[in-house]
């Protein structure tokens, strides 16, 4: 569970990945260094820093600048890829699309996910059945992105290896029928400097993607250099910035690793705010659990928690699916129940709650600090124990 942390942890996990695929790998020293780095910093604080990850610097920011090039790009160049139901939900976002707890983000993205050939999961996956949405320009981003979401994918499993080994399991513990064929999500995000924030075709918020926690395993953000936007809350409800560290990914675990711990490690909610003038590009790659998995707490996690699971199972595929309005939450005093997200949030404690038939309308907090003002002169709310009824992973 996230403790009262001040700044986010680096980690050198260059010992980790050199031994990865070695039987043995536990009894190896620096591994075993790294493995006690990544337990405190998955307790303490849900984020990490990791350098020594093996991606090439020249390719990482070669991802953000192609990334710069495609956001530069007139609108109606962008409408091409423009997410839809029909391409499984894969796209282009325009500037405020994106909603997080009634509220318009300010930002644009392509979104991707592992692709789902028909009828691959059933019933399960038709929601997300069809291809990627690739722009033609700039020339090369397919190739490029598709090369680099190879090397996440093998990093992750690697990182996950070092957290399965921090959690006393096996080091494949997160393979198999759990994440064996992992399905991955892949978010390309564009965030307007603060100077044109409040120009006439933009939300008027200056939050570039609200307060919320990640779906799956683990996180991978490449994110600009120069530009401190992504935030983390401690236990305290005090917002860290994730200072960008060049060469360096910044991690973070999600949902579905908290339910596979039984909550010894909990994901920790986390946004964004651009107050620098310039556009900042992040590139956030989630790694995923088998899209037909069903997560649950793993034995060794109930025992180390008192033995009692503290998490129903969850079905992957189902906890992601974009047409699903309900969002299950790994702690369900946290559940959004609503055919619709424009209707009512339910909590135990009503001072949570909002009532509202339209989201232009008042979102009310208990705390002011969570209150912001919206078209209207509305009220929203950005407690972050609103939760948001749509899938759209977020950085």
């Amino acid at each position: 569970m996230a403790t009262d942390f001040k700044s986010i942890p680096l980690i050198d996990i260059s010992a980790l990945l050199e031994k990865s695929d070695d039987p043995n790998m536990a009894q190896d020293q620096g591994v075993a260094q790294v493995v006690r780095q990544l337990d405190q910093a998955c307790r303490e604080a849900g984020f990490f820093y990791v350098k020594g990850h093996g991606i090439p610097d020249s390719l990482v920011k070669e991802i953000r600048s192609i990334s710069h090039k495609f956001f530069n790009l007139p609108y109606e160049e962008k409408l091409k890829i423009k997410l839809s139901a029909a391409s499984g939900y894969r796209g282009y976002q325009r500037v405020g699309e994106n909603i997080t707890k009634g509220v318009p983000d300010t930002h644009e993205a392509i979104d991707c996910y592992r692709e789902v050939r028909p009828g691959m999961y059933g019933a399960l996956g038709e929601a997300m059945e069809g291809p990627n949405e690739w722009p033609h320009d700039p020339p090369n981003f397919k190739k490029l992105m598709e090369e680099y979401i190879e090397l996440c994918t093998d990093l992750s499993r690697k990182i996950m290896r070092g957290i399965a080994l921090a959690l006393g399991g096996s080091m494949d513990a997160f393979e198999g029928n759990r994440a064996g064929d992992p399905f991955w999500v892949f978010r390309t995000i564009g965030y307007p400097g603060a100077s044109v924030v409040h120009c006439q075709e933009m939300p008027e918020n200056d939050v570039g993607c609200g307060a919320h926690t990640d779906y799956g395993l683990l996180t991978l953000v490449n994110q600009d250099d120069g530009i401190t936007a992504l935030q983390v809350r401690n236990s305290n409800g005090e917002w860290i910035s994730a200072v960008p560290v060049p060469s360096t990914f910044v991690c973070n675990i999600g949902d579905m690793l908290e339910i596979l711990t039984n909550g010894l490690y909990k994901s920790t909610l986390h946004r964004v705010i651009n107050n620098s003038p310039k556009y900042r590009v992040c590139v956030a790659y989630f790694y995923e659990p088998n899209f037909d998995a069903t997560i649950e707490p793993l034995d060794v996690c109930v025992k180390r928690t008192g033995g009692t699971r503290k998490y129903e199972g969850a079905v992957y595929g189902k906890h992601l699916d974009p047409s699903d309005q309900q969002y299950h939450a790994p702690d369900p005093q946290y559940e959004y129940h609503a055919p619709d997200p424009q209707y009512e949030y339910h909590a135990p404690d009503p001072q949570y709650a909002y009532h509202s038939p339209d989201q232009q309308y008042a979102y009310h907090a208990l705390d002011p600090q969570y209150s912001i003002t919206g078209s209207n002169n509305a009220s929203y709310s950005l407690d972050p124990r609103e939760y948001d009824a749509r899938f759209n992973p977020r950085h």
